[in-house]
């Protein structure tokens, strides 16, 4: 799969494409109740401005904002896809909507249970985001997911701005 363009996601089988704001508007409708895989997505034309203070809620009593030197040194200006996630699986009953859902209340200050990706929240458009998702029929969305991340390390030599190693 190519990560430097929205016509290569579409035509790797992501939809949606809807943005966190308009996800937020409808409460996720768009967003199917299936386990699969989902992209936060930016133009990558345009440079990012950090915010010093992150605006996603604390989890475990810890404070989601990273040094401003972190980000800048994992921005990739060439792929659009900063952020690889997964939902549902092997023992668990989460759905691609109920996974964005936790994610986007994280993002607007709840405490959620979505530490991974909480990069995205210090983009001062992360309003303007888009988001993306594709079903996995039969697959496990866990070895899907790290499959996703291995062909950006390969390409990029560095995991999705996003995709922190915890």
């Amino acid at each position: 799969m190519r990560f430097d363009s929205f016509e290569a996601i579409r035509a790797a089988g992501f939809e949606g494409f809807q943005t966190v704001a308009s996800l937020r508007e409808s409460v996720l409708a768009a967003v199917p109740e299936t386990s699969g895989i989902y992209l936060i997505l930016r133009d990558a034309k345009k440079l990012p401005r950090f915010l010093f203070k992150s605006p996603a809620g604390t989890f475990k009593r810890r404070d989601p904002t990273l040094p401003i030197s972190e980000l800048r040194a994992a921005w990739l200006p060439s792929s659009v896809v900063l952020y690889i996630g997964k939902a549902g699986g092997l023992g668990t009953r989460a759905t691609l909507r109920s996974r964005i859902r936790a994610y986007l209340r994280h993002g607007a200050g709840a405490s959620a249970p979505h530490w991974g990706g909480r990069a995205i929240w210090q983009l001062a458009d992360s309003s303007r985001l888009l988001v993306a998702w594709r079903f996995e029929a039969g697959q496990s969305t866990r070895v899907t997911e790290r499959a996703l991340i291995g062909e950006f390390l390969r390409e990029y030599h560095r995991r999705p701005f996003a995709n922190r190693v915890a």
